[in-house]
């Protein structure tokens, strides 16, 4: 009881919340929905009434490779989203001097 009677609690920081083009993984931190996490690129953020601490977003789910699957509308909590890092940049690679193939005649007919 060393806290004075008047002291409040400090407020908890607000989570980062999602923007257009970001991608985002979702896991069941994110909402119970999520048994099987998922890659989403954020379309727009939606301003449908809600619970307190949740949002919806209108997102793409994203295959491993990157292309978009399937257009959904998500109902998530921004505490449980993850941005995950961007991928390295690919090696640069040296160009290659090209041969020309030598080619004889073709007998045609």
């Amino acid at each position: 009881m060393d806290e004075p009677p008047d002291r409040r609690p400090e407020p908890k920081p607000k989570p980062r919340e999602p923007r257009t083009g970001d991608v985002l993984h979702l896991s069941r931190a994110a909402s119970v929905q999520f048994l099987r996490p998922i890659l989403v690129r954020v379309i727009r953020v939606l301003d449908w009434p809600t619970y307190d601490g949740w949002l919806w977003i209108d997102g793409y789910e994203l295959a491993a490779n990157g292309d978009a699957v399937a257009r959904r509308s998500l109902f998530v909590m921004p505490a449980g989203l993850t941005w995950p890092d961007p991928p390295a940049p690919a090696a640069r690679r040296r160009p290659t001097t090209r041969k020309p193939v030598k080619r004889g005649p073709v007998r045609v007919g």
